[in-house]
């Protein structure tokens, strides 16, 4: 038997308090989503009043067709009263097609725009954010939620516009010709506005679950599809579709739920509907038999009573619809309401770089409140020069080059960059001075091209192509089918490792940052690729603030000062040979290594 462990996330505790009730989501909503367009609601409202109004009149319209044509044969009013059934038919057909096109357009507009204030939004947060998140969570909401809370505008104002005015019309009607038995009619139908706000209460709660279990499901789809290699290559095929299936299980249920509670207040309604028909029939009839009204007036009566049913029963049906896109909506504004850790200072001034000077001071850092990553560090990188950065697996390395680029914020003490702490700067001045090079290589499904100007957008060709042969990679890239306008796939899947390296030392040799981070850049390559990636290093370290971590340090000996981490501490500095000399940390790593690799690959060469 296959087993399936249930797996999920929930958004952080950074967030800013919401009011889950009805009305406060209603009223954000329209605030936030709806007002900018509020001249086009106004004219979608009066194309409903126009719409309502034909209704109310074709039903009006039944009393002089009753009692003047056909009752008192009146043949002069034949034309007349054709004439006048066309024209409000014609009035209603063109005011449907407004209210229609206006509201297709706000609703779309919601999207749209709630869509890119999303994406605008998630750009904000901080790494901290998205590793806390399942991806097809975050997905599932930029769509499925969006569309779901474009339904609950479209429905909600449609049905307070054109439903609830055509009853209101319909009921005006009916009024004006039989109040007393329209106030029969009317009195069984308050006794179905209990049950239908509890529908809709449960509608919501159950809406809310889907939403999430369909996040899930993404997330699972997306990570199968994306492992596909493993999950081939460990044969775990029957694993993921039981996985799989038990979440499409999942769904199925939740959403038959749903349909089931959307369905329930239908019996509701009909009976509700058919007790006010069969009031009218015999009330009335025994009216018309004992000539207290005439034919026509009880005719025009039902008329607006059986039109006046479908927009009702539409009401009574908004509140499910409209709860559903409430529960979309609610999940969007949590996401909205997200703050990241990563702040700004309101006075920072841009990053100005003279040397390139990195200082750690006395800097704390934990990434989940509980497990100290870094204890209380100091180091210092020296301006223009390399800095390697080396000890055992989870000593605190990638840690400390996260946080040169403010990936997180120290929990206490300080980095400095030329003397200003980072933490006082703007983040955009920040970044634009530092280039990355990890061995997680992101890769774009775009042309090479394309792929390497993401260090600099506004660059021209020839300084795109100056690049790649700067890294070692023009010769490949110009054996490609297209060239540099070849499309590379899904995170450069038809690159091999090596090229996939070499067109991010490209894309940092553009960006020509002063400060440059090496996160593990050449571990996983072949020695030939290392060759090649090592040398395209070599000219992209010249000159500038280095600083790089490396498991392999064969590939650090050269440079100007190598500071060993533990326990995130700085626990021994110095040159290589100094480090050799002192017989401590650094000395029993290398010895270890050399044990394992006997013929190492060349170190990087010296710089001035």
């Amino acid at each position: 038997m296959v087993r399936c462990p249930k797996r999920g996330r929930t958004l952080s505790k950074n967030k800013i308090p919401l009011d889950h009730s009805t009305w406060m989501l209603v009223r954000r909503l329209l605030r936030e989503g709806v007002r900018p367009y509020l001249g086009r609601i106004l004219l979608a409202l009066l194309c409903m009043a126009l719409v309502a109004a034909a209704t109310a009149a074709s039903a009006w319209l039944m009393d002089p067709v009753v009692n003047k044509v056909f009752v008192d044969r009146n043949a002069d009013l034949l034309v007349p009263v054709g004439a006048a059934v066309l024209a409000t038919f014609a009035v209603k057909g063109l005011a449907s097609y407004g209210q229609a096109a206006l509201m297709g357009y706000v609703g779309l507009r919601v999207i749209a725009d709630m869509q890119n204030r999303l994406f605008a939004h998630l750009l904000k947060m901080d790494l901290a954010f998205f590793h806390a998140q399942q991806t097809g969570g975050l997905i599932s909401r930029l769509t499925l939620d969006v569309y779901m809370m474009r339904a609950a505008v479209s429905t909600a104002l449609t049905g307070f516009g054109k439903d609830a005015l055509s009853v209101a019309f319909l009921v005006g009607v009916m009024f004006y010709q039989d109040w007393m038995l329209a106030t029969v009619s009317f009195v069984v139908f308050p006794i179905a506005v209990l049950p239908i706000v509890r529908l809709g209460r449960r509608m919501r709660r159950v809406t809310a679950n889907t939403q999430r279990q369909l996040g899930e499901f993404t997330t699972l789809l997306e990570q199968t599809f994306h492992g596909m290699r493993v999950v081939k290559g460990y044969g775990m095929e029957a694993y993921e579709q039981a996985r799989t299936a038990t979440l499409v299980e999942s769904v199925f249920k939740l959403v038959y739920k749903a349909a089931r509670t959307r369905a329930a207040s239908s019996p509701v309604m009909e009976t509700l509907g058919g007790l006010a028909v069969t009031v009218v029939i015999v009330y009335g009839g025994s009216r018309v038999i004992g000539g207290t009204t005439t034919a026509g007036a009880f005719f025009s009566f039902i008329t607006a009573l059986l039109m006046a049913y479908q927009p009702m029963k539409a009401l009574a049906n908004l509140n499910s619809n409209l709860q559903e896109g409430l529960a979309a909506a609610q999940r969007l504004f949590e996401l909205l309401d997200e703050r990241p850790t990563i702040r700004e200072d309101a006075t920072g001034a841009a990053l100005e770089v003279t040397g390139g000077r990195v200082r750690f001071r006395d800097v704390f850092f934990t990434y989940d409140g509980e497990k100290t990553a870094l204890d209380g560090l100091s180091l210092d990188v020296p301006a223009g020069r390399t800095v390697a950065l080396v000890g055992p697996s989870g000593a605190g390395k990638s840690t400390i080059l996260n946080l040169i680029p403010r990936f997180y914020d120290v929990t206490d003490g300080a980095i400095t960059i030329d003397g200003a702490d980072i933490r006082s700067v703007t983040l955009a001045s920040l970044r634009s001075k530092i280039a990355l090079v990890s061995q997680e290589i992101t890769l774009f499904d775009d042309t090479v091209r394309a792929n390497i100007a993401y260090g600099r957008l506004d660059a021209s060709d020839a300084e795109i192509e100056e690049a790649a042969r700067n890294a070692a990679a023009h010769e490949f890239i110009m054996a490609l089918p297209q060239g540099y306008d070849t499309v590379v796939g899904e995170q450069g899947v038809t690159l091999s490792g090596g090229q996939r390296q070499r067109l991010a030392i490209a894309r940092a040799m553009l960006r020509n940052a002063p400060i440059l981070l090496l996160d593990e850049a050449t571990s996983a390559l072949d020695t030939e690729s290392e060759r090649l990636v090592q040398a395209a290093l070599e000219r992209l370290m010249k000159g500038r603030t280095t600083v790089v971590v490396a498991h392999r340090l064969s590939t650090v000996v050269s440079a100007h000062l190598i500071h060993v981490i533990d326990r995130g501490r700085v626990v021994e500095s110095g040159t290589h040979h100094e480090l050799l000399e002192r017989d401590g940390v650094y000395a029993r790593l290398y010895a270890l290594q050399f044990e394992r690799e006997p013929n190492p690959t060349g170190p990087m060469r010296a710089r001035a």
